[in-house]
């Protein structure tokens, strides 16, 4: 530097010294603090800001006894080259790196550069601008690297602003393993069939899902399932007889594939405007996924109740499987209303029936909740339905009369209403129910005509948090669906319904290993199964560990 240059500074070592907890130790921090985004890089500047300071009594944390108080004031006072945190500290005592060093050096020797220019200094000591000459040389290679370093933050940060979103997929698995048996004396039966012993046997069967969600402009979402699994779990006839005769004991996340993998749903997602959402299936259109069901604590397949009839309504089974379109409009208010069109048979050409000429429900829903804690909502649905045999009202959940009341083979048109409700009494207890109503109409096969009247009803009672955080203790108790009226006629002639009720008792808890692991032991209990009450109590111990990545 030049002679005018070294003239013009009177400095100790000491203030010299004092000068390298200063100004810039904040940069410092932010460089040696990894960031991986835009945000990341706001939150650090703001969490280490810090402000030039004109009086050393500033600071909360520095006292006339310390030994660098002089030190501290000189510099505020002479040079304006001190700066503290936003909470008016200065952290005189805090850990001091080489690159923190060499931050407050190249500002302190940026002020001395201001002070060049304006000719306002004092002079100085020989003495001490050779000491900071030292210590400039001293630390020109962190200088250099804390320089190079905030130029590659710069571009960086500039790239990430300028990028803040791009193309993404990410892969969210699940995996269930469960262990399961059933207990009574004889299987279920219809009114006059023979009865047959229930054969118990353990199994161990598992579940396992795969998705890709991908997202193009952030507020949108394309999902691609795989699933494969080999839970038979306990169907009402099956070829064996094995069976508990009466779908009713049914678990919420039964299938069998043989464990083969297959793309089981298709489906993408947007926001047609800031009010209302959009979802196209392809493939695997479920109703429970697509609206708000009043029941997330039951729900989940996964994570949710053990059995099928103890997740939601079955009002929102109407159309499972298939392709269509569903819009939910949510103005940001106590109101939101959705609608839907789901065509089970949409993809399979070989029915010559298609999108719009097969099996098809159209949906309804109104949804109100004038409260955090309250939440009530009024359901409709219409289907039309080619053939029972393979497609029932109520996709096997509840009585097999109920789901195919006028027989196989049957094109069946049905009215369905429901109203659901979940009420938050505090944080950690929250009830929810259901009720529903269905009258079928048959328009073909032997009983052409005839109608029937279809009635259910459960409620759920969940305590969160139950002997750990995480933790479910879970109740459900209600009536499956059950035929109570119409003109259904038997052989002889004689109008028939389900003559007696059915109840669906459930315990369950959920226990909360980590984030990633829930183990829910349980118990299923069915009161006279089929709506018979000439069958026997039937019980369905399960124990089901779900493992989530």
């Amino acid at each position: 530097m030049t002679k005018r240059f070294w003239n013009l500074f009177k400095v100790s070592p000491v203030i010299v010294a004092a000068t390298f907890f200063v100004a810039n130790s904040a940069l410092a921090a932010e460089v040696n603090e990894q960031v991986t985004n835009a945000a990341q890089l706001s939150e650090a500047q703001d969490s280490n800001d810090m402000s030039q300071v004109t009086s050393v009594s500033q600071f909360s944390d520095v006292q006339p006894t310390d030994w660098a108080f002089q030190a501290l004031q000189s510099l505020v006072e002479r040079y304006g080259c001190i700066a503290g945190y936003p909470n008016s500290t200065y952290r005189g005592n805090r850990a001091l790196t080489r690159y923190e060093f060499a931050a407050g050096l190249n500002a302190c020797l940026d002020r001395v550069n201001e002070l060049i220019a304006t000719a306002t200094a004092d002079l100085v000591s020989k003495q001490d601008l050779a000491t900071l000459q030292r210590l400039q040389e001293e630390y020109s290679a962190e200088l250099a690297t804390l320089r190079g370093r905030v130029d590659g933050l710069e571009a960086r940060t500039s790239e990430l602003e300028a990028n803040q979103f791009s193309t993404t997929t990410k892969l969210v698995g699940e995996a269930i393993f469960a262990v399961s048996d059933v207990f009574g004396d004889t299987r279920a039966a219809r009114g006059g069939d023979p009865t047959q012993d229930l054969n118990s046997n353990t199994t161990f069967s598992d579940r396992v899902r795969l998705k890709l969600l991908s997202s193009f402009t952030g507020t949108d979402q394309l999902e691609t399932r795989l699933n494969a699994g080999n839970i038979v779990s306990n169907r009402g006839n099956d070829a064996l007889g094995t069976g508990t005769g009466t779908n009713m004991t049914r678990l919420g996340f039964d299938g069998d594939t043989g464990n083969s993998v297959s793309i089981d749903k298709l489906n993408y997602a947007f926001n047609l405007t800031d009010a209302v959402r959009v979802k196209i299936d392809a493939t695997g259109a479920e109703l429970y996924e697509n609206v708000n069901n009043f029941n997330s604590d039951f729900a989940s397949s996964g994570r949710g109740a053990l059995s099928r009839y103890g997740r939601f309504s079955p009002i929102y089974r109407q159309g499972q499987g298939g392709a269509g379109i569903t819009a939910t409009f949510n103005p940001k208010g106590a109101i939101s209303l959705s609608g839907a069109y789901l065509a089970r048979t949409a993809n399979d050409p070989t029915l010559n029936n298609g999108l719009f000429d097969g099996d098809s429900a159209i949906f309804g829903q109104l949804s109100f909740q004038p409260t955090k804690a309250f939440n009530i909502g009024l359901t409709y649905a219409r289907t039309y339905q080619t053939d029972t045999a393979a497609n029932n009202l109520f996709q096997g959940t509840g009585s097999i009369f109920a789901n195919t009341p006028f027989g196989a083979n049957t094109r069946t048109e049905s009215n369905n209403y429901g109203v659901e409700a979940t009420f938050q009494f505090t944080p950690k207890l929250a009830i929810s129910g259901w009720g529903g109503y269905t009258t079928a109409d048959a328009r073909t096969g032997a009983n052409a005509g005839a109608d029937a009247d279809i009635w259910y009803w459960a409620g759920a009672l969940a305590l969160k948090d139950f002997g750990g955080e995480g933790n479910v203790l879970g109740v459900i108790f209600g009536q499956p669906p059950k035929v109570t009226g119409g003109s259904i006629k038997t052989v002889a002639g004689n109008t028939t319904f389900d003559d007696s009720t059915s109840y669906h008792l459930e315990g369950l808890y959920k226990y909360k290993i980590s984030d990633n692991i829930q183990i829910t032991p349980g118990l299923l209990v069915i009161f006279n199964p089929e709506h018979n009450d000439a069958n026997d109590t039937e019980y369905v111990g399960t124990l089901r560990t779900t493992f989530s990545f």
